[in-house]
Order: C-alpha cells, then sequence, then structure tokens
C-alpha cells in the first residue's frame, strides 16, 4: 500500500522535542574539546577609512591569543583591487566591488569586520574585542536606492559608479497611450532582517593538513567549494559538517566571509576555533533581504482586461555585491506573474549603499515580483472601480494555453489560475466578508474591514541542470541508509526521504536512516535553496530507490531460480517472492546478504528538464482601527498548488511558516537605519518580528496540479507562503480604508503609517 499522501507524522520530531537538537554551538566532538574562541572586531562607522590598528592593549589581557587582521592574511592570494588605493592584501572576490575577508583600507556598513579576537574563554572575547583601538577618517554615507544610483558619493571609486549590474528595459510607452486607464506607483519593497531562530555559527580545525568546518548552512559541499578557493586549499583537504540547522531561510546559502576568515583562522593559528554570532550580532551582519524601489506602470481597458505593464526595479544590494544581484534578476523574470498580458516590460539597476549586505531571503527576488503585479492589479481594479478578483479573473493564463511562455521568458509547465482563485474565494466566504465591509462603512464603524487578494506564480529549483544526488544503501540487516545531497533545516527531509523509501521498498520507516551534510560521506551534492528539495533530492532518492530494487530483483530471481520477470516485491510487506506463491518470501536481509558485499547500493543524481512554477491564490482579512491606525490580521485563507503532495504534514507546515513571514513583511517587519547609516533595529526590541499573537490560526485549502518534469508530480512548496501572503495583507489593508481616499500605503502597515494616511486622506477631503 502506497503511503504517499498520507498525513505521517515527522519523525525528527521526538529527538528535537526530546534530547533537543545538536547545533554548531552544541557540538561536543572531541576536535573542538580544547577550542578557543574566536570574537569579531566590527566596524561602528557606516563608511570610512581605517587610518590605524593597534591590538597591544587588547593583546596584554589574560587569555587573549590573537588578534588578526587582514595584514596577517599573507597565506592567501591578492585578488584585484577592491578600491582605488588597494595595497595588495587579500580578499575573496575579484572586481571593483570585491568584498575582503576582513576590511581593508575602508569599511562600508556598521558591522563590517575589521579584525578578529581569539580567546581561551567563551567570555574573554567582547571585553578584548572592545580594547582593540581602530581608528576611523569618516567618510560621507550613501543610503537608499536612489542615493545610490545617482552617483554623488561613491563606494567603490575604482568602479566610478555605484551600479554593480543592470538590465535594460525598453520603456515604450506606446502600448500604454492606446489604453484606456494607466496607473503609476512607486513601491517600497522594504529592507527585512532574514532571522532564524539559530543565528550563524561556525567551527573550525586544522589537523594533518586537512581542514574541517562545522557551520550552520544550507548546503554543505557548495560550502567546501568556497572554502577551498577562498583558502587555495583542494577539495578533498577540506571536509564540511552541518549539524542541525535552526532555520535558514535563504540566508545560510554556502558560507559568508565570517566562516571563510574562522577557517583561515583555525588554519593559521593551529587552534581548533569556534564561533556564534549574538542576535545583535545578527541583526546588523548577517545578510538581509528584500531592498527593492519599485515604479511601476499598468494599463489596461474598462471592461478589465490589462494590456501593459512595466516594473523599474532599483534593487539595494548594500555595501558588497553577494547575490543580491540575482534577485531583481528574477523579480524581471517573474513580473507578469499569472497574468496574460500583451506587453510587459522590465529592467533592474542594483546599487551599492552603506547598509548590511543584502541576499536571497524566502522566495528570493520573486515575492518582490508578486507583490508589485498584485498591487498593480489592485490600483488598477481600483481606477476603474472593478472588483479586484474578477479583475484577476479576466487576465488570467487561460489552462488550455500551458506550457505558457512569458513575455519575460519564463516557460510555466501547468497552471490552473482561475480554479484556485475560485476555491480561495469559496473558502473565504467572499462575497459575504464583502457585504460586511459595506455595512461597516455604511454605519460609520471606527473598525473597518478589508479583504485582500493575491494571485501567484513563482519559479521553484531555478537551476535544475544543477541536480541532486541521492545514494540508498540496504544492508544485510534489512535497514536502508539514504545519503542525500539535500540538505535539512526544518523541512521535514528525513519523514519525506523516508517515506519515498518505504513506499517504493517497503522497508519500514523506522528502520531507514537519512544522512546530510557531511562532505567526506556525501562528497557530491547541491543543497537546499529554492525550493528545489522534493523535486530533485526528492525525486534522486526515487530513482536510487527503483535502481536498488531492480538490483534486488536479480539477486532475488537467482536465490528462487526463477526468472527475474516472474519475481515481485510486495511492498506492504517488504517481501521478495515468485509471483503468485509467497511462500517463496524473501526478505530484504537475506536478498542483501545474498550479494558479495552485504548490500545493495544505488548511487545517482537527478536532473530536471526545467524549472516548475507552483502558483496559487491568498484572502486576507484584516481589521482597522481608524482612529488608531491599528491593523489586525483577522483571517488568512489559501490554496497553494505545487503539484502532487507527498505528505500534508509536511506541506502544511511550509505553507505555515511562509505565510506567518509573509504577513510580517506587510505588517511589522523593517530595517531601519539613520541618516549616518547606525542601525536602528538591532535588537530584538527594536525590530518587530511577527510573534503568535499576531496571527490567527490559517485557513489551508487544497489544490494539485501535478507537473510532468519529474517522476514525482512534485513542486517547491517552502516559499510559496510567504510570495503569496505580503501582497494579499498589504492589499487587504489598503482595501479597508480605500473608501477614505487613500490609494497606497507602503510596507510595513504599521499604525503610524496607516493613521498619517488617514489623516492626510482626511485633510484633502477637507480642502
Amino acid at each position: 500500500m502506497s503511503i504517499m499522501g498520507t498525513r505521517v507524522i515527522r519523525t525528527e520530531d521526538p529527538r528535537l522535542l526530546t534530547a533537543g537538537g545538536v547545533y554548531v554551538d552544541d557540538l561536543r566532538t572531541p576536535e573542538l574539546n580544547a577550542a578557543a574562541r574566536l570574537t569579531f572586531v566590527r566596524s561602528p562607522l557606516a563608511h570610512a577609512r581605517i587610518t590605524g590598528i593597534d591590538a597591544s592593549e587588547a593583546l596584554s589581557e589574560p587569555g587573549v591569543v590573537a588578534v588578526l587582521t587582514v595584514r596577517d592574511m599573507d597565506d592567501l592570494a591578492p585578488p584585484p583591487p577592491s578600491s582605488g588605493e588597494w595595497d595588495g592584501s587579500p580578499a575573496p572576490l575579484g572586481g571593483p566591488w570585491a568584498e575582503p575577508l576582513l576590511a581593508i583600507d575602508t569599511v562600508r556598513f556598521v558591522g563590517e569586520p575589521v579584525a578578529v579576537v581569539i580567546t581561551d574563554g567563551r567570555y574573554q572575547g567582547e571585553d578584548a574585542a572592545d580594547l582593540v583601538a581602530v581608528d576611523y577618517d569618516p567618510l560621507p554615507v550613501v543610503l537608499g536606492p536612489t542615493a545610490a544610483v545617482a552617483d554623488e558619493t561613491l563606494l567603490f571609486p575604482a568602479a566610478d559608479t555605484n551600479v554593480c549590474v543592470s538590465q535594460a528595459m525598453s520603456a515604450d510607452d506606446a502600448p500604454f497611450e492606446a489604453c484606456d486607464v494607466v496607473v503609476e506607483q512607486e513601491i517600497v519593497n522594504q529592507r527585512v532582517a532574514c532571522l532564524p531562530m539559530e543565528g550563524r555559527a561556525t567551527a573550525a580545525s586544522f589537523e594533518n593538513g586537512k581542514l574541517t568546518v562545522w557551520v550552520s548552512s544550507q548546503n554543505a559541499q557548495v560550502s567546501r567549494l568556497i572554502l577551498a578557493g577562498a583558502l587555495g586549499m583542494a577539495p578533498d583537504q577540506i571536509r564540511v559538517v552541518v549539524p542541525d540547522v535552526g532555520g535558514g531561510f535563504g540566508a545560510k546559502i554556502g558560507i559568508d566571509r565570517d566562516t571563510i576568515t574562522i577557517a583561515w583562522a583555525a588554519r593559521k593559528t593551529g587552534r581548533a576555533l569556534r564561533w556564534a554570532e549574538t542576535r545583535s550580532e545578527n541583526l546588523v551582519a548577517m545578510s538581509q533581504g528584500r531592498a527593492q524601489l519599485q515604479h511601476i506602470k499598468i494599463g489596461g481597458s474598462r471592461d478589465g482586461r490589462i494590456l501593459a505593464y512595466r516594473v523599474d526595479v532599483i534593487q539595494d544590494i548594500g555595501a558588497y555585491a553577494r547575490i543580491g544581484g540575482l534577485l531583481p534578476f528574477l523579480t524581471c523574470l517573474m513580473a507578469p506573474g499569472v497574468y496574460d498580458i500583451p506587453d510587459v516590460q522590465a529592467g533592474f539597476r542594483q546599487a551599492v549603499t552603506n547598509t548590511t549586505p543584502i541576499s536571497a531571503y524566502r522566495g528570493a527576488g520573486r515575492p518582490e515580483a508578486t507583490a508589485a503585479i498584485e498591487r498593480s492589479v489592485d490600483l488598477f481594479a481600483a481606477e476603474i472601480a472593478m472588483d479586484p478578483a474578477e479583475v484577476r479573473r479576466r487576465n488570467f493564463i487561460a489552462p488550455d494555453k500551458f506550457p505558457f511562455q512569458t513575455k519575460t521568458g519564463a516557460l510555466y509547465d501547468t497552471g490552473r489560475y482561475e480554479e484556485a482563485l475560485d476555491k480561495a474565494l469559496a473558502a473565504a466566504g467572499y462575497d459575504g466578508l464583502r457585504r460586511e465591509q459595506q455595512r461597516r462603512r455604511a454605519s460609520g464603524d471606527p473598525r473597518q474591514l478589508g479583504i485582500g487578494v493575491s494571485s501567484y506564480v513563482e519559479i521553484t529549483a531555478p537551476d535544475p541542470d544543477a541536480g541532486e544526488t541521492a545514494k540508498i544503501e540496504v544492508t544485510d540487516s534489512g535497514s536502508a541508509t539514504v545519503y542525500t545531497g539535500s540538505s535539512a533545516h526544518g523541512q521535514g527531509h528525513h519523514t519525506a526521504w523516508a517515506m519515498l523509501v518505504q513506499d517504493e521498498l517497503g522497508i519500514p520507516m523506522d528502520q531507514i536512516t537519512v544522512i546530510h551534510g557531511d562532505t567526506d560521506l556525501i562528497p557530491v551534492g547541491v543543497g537546499t535553496y529554492g525550493s528545489r528539495s522534493l523535486q530533485l533530492g526528492g525525486s534522486a532518492v526515487h530513482k536510487a530507490a527503483i535502481e536498488v530494487k531492480d538490483e534486488a530483483r536479480h539477486h532475488a530471481a537467482d536465490m528462487l531460480e526463477a526468472a527475474e520477470a516472474d519475481v515481485v516485491l510486495d511492498t506492504a510487506t517488504g517481501l521478495w517472492q515468485v509471483r503468485g506463491d509467497p511462500d517463496t518470501a524473501l526478505s530484504w536481509a537475506q536478498v542483501a546478504g545474498h550479494t558479495s558485499g552485504g548490500s545493495l547500493i544505488a548511487d545517482v543524481s537527478f536532473v530536471q528538464e526545467r524549472p516548475t512554477f507552483p502558483f496559487g491564490t491568498h484572502v486576507s482579512v484584516v481589521e482597522v482601527d481608524t482612529e488608531t491606525g491599528q491593523a489586525r490580521l483577522l483571517r488568512h485563507v489559501t490554496v497553494d498548488d505545487a503539484g502532487t503532495v507527498l505528505n500534508p504534514v509536511l506541506t502544511e507546515g511550509q505553507r505555515h511558516g511562509g505565510i506567518a513571514q509573509g504577513a510580517a513583511q506587510a505588517l511589522l517587519e523593517e530595517v531601519l537605519y539613520d541618516a549616518d547609516g547606525n542601525p536602528l533595529t538591532s535588537t530584538l526590541a527594536d525590530y518587530a518580528a511577527i510573534s503568535a499573537p499576531d496571527l490567527p490560526s490559517f485557513e489551508l485549502a487544497s489544490s494539485e496540479t501535478p507537473t510532468d518534469l519529474n517522476p514525482l508530480g512534485v513542486k517547491g512548496i517552502g516559499e510559496a507562503g510567504t510570495i503569496g501572503s505580503t501582497p494579499a495583507v498589504q492589499n487587504a489593508v489598503i482595501d479597508a480604508v480605500s473608501h477614505l481616499g487613500i490609494r497606497h500605503i507602503d510596507m510595513p502597515a504599521t499604525p503610524q503609517r496607516i493613521w498619517t494616511a488617514i489623516t492626510e486622506a482626511q485633510k484633502a477631503s477637507n480642502q
């Protein structure tokens, strides 16, 4: 009997809920018994020239082992210049926007590492770091995308511009001139913190010519390749181990400069080292997300047909170009969303600013695309006085047009967009909500109701040709071990992979072990990002299971003296037998024991032809107190279609987490800086992270539209909740006060921002 699609409880949870997880800072492996602690000396200024570093006072403190700066990195190959006054000190990336491991002659954001202090004890490092005297000569600060692209102050003078990468946009106004209605709006998709429960953490040791690095990461094998390139070592000289990971959300793809520095320092000093960042350190130094300024233009006819759409993006990538440049590319690729729009124009510029670098955050460029087009559709609907759900319905890509090539180059595999909308509206009781909204407006109720709709499509496994690896070994004990290149950090991979193996081989889940995140055991792999795990990693496990079964059939046939075509596996019992003769049954232990090595092994990789495109509709219901500006999320109803569902428990968990993060951006979260580039949200007392009392119980309706691009029929689900929820909640807030003359409110829709919009609208109406 197949267990695919059944509600199987997560097998990871008993350990996590009883003994607890083992995270990097919990490791008690012998190599780390005498490990010293590393503390970063970080810049307190957003932009300044370093004129001197004096570590003498810190070095005189008891327990201080060493203080290291970029001048000590003489064992690394020098890169191209990072500034006009480069002195030959090393940085791991080339080009005029190179980001050094430790600051060379200039700091470019508060929190940039300048030096490291190594101490014997855990708590000596911060005191010693305060004693490292760094002389700074302040420089002008560049904040925000508009100031960045003006190029009045350059962060990298050798580059002669702050714009690192751009994609030209065809700004043809002719399609808009043919429209009955044209709406334009500037939209801020604000900077947010990634905020995993476990911050960044690394431990490293260098013994007998081999470097071992334990790191909280989403990709052990990618991390090893980065380390090998940065440190000038062969990959087989490096072992990367990823233990339990307390959340990644894209910010832990691979490794960043801090981890490379720790690995280098362990090799340099010969001491095993540990580092785990504080929460304040995390909020200023870990890469952040979003940070786009979008200018949209949308036009169409008064009967609700959208004829032209333009989005011009300025991506603030922070002080250095990590993978922030990928984000606006994905935003432009996914610009038209679920709509069949005759003319779509999309372009971007990515620019550096004196802020924490931007990288991937749950959705990575796709939430920004959905936020832009879904706000645009609501603005267009308001302009023609048509229900926003009806405007969406009239512009969806028709089901019979798939696979569908968009005007921006994406090839959508499957989609039933109108069906998802109808399911979501029905589950929400949309018509009744509109009637209640009208009742409140007519009565002048200070608590107004808002209903927001968001229909989305996203790209998952955007790099399918990278593939994923899996190895399955069934031993003469009858148990199975799965070695996966995918990396788990809360998604339930161990449960999912065990389900796939049980379904194919009939070996009970409690006899299946799943191993990930160790490059000595799994030297080749890609890891987890872009909602790729099940469709690539799971398909690889499925493929390996089939190959193990084919090999086992050969041995079982030999043992039973039967033709292979007559030997079958009963997956309900896990027994091999001659077809129709149960008395000939053989167990997996017997079949594996018949091999020369006592085990059956399949080692495979799976590559998908092209990406998949999950889709759905979210309906959000908010209540806005027009006297205080307070917005409260009352209900959130979703249809998220990610193809075949392997395990509803895992799927729903991913949806819940994503919705919470999307609602958080719409209502609360924002990273802020003052005029000098000082972070104003560097503690959880200042950064408004969402919590359980801020959220209702989410209402999840089901929909499954399989893809034919992988044998499981699955698409990614990890980022869908975030992509669909943010514009739905934002649209709901604006809808609640739209009758007062309010056209747009940027995120986050804080009480102050809503109250200000209401007050300004009242003033305008009284003039």
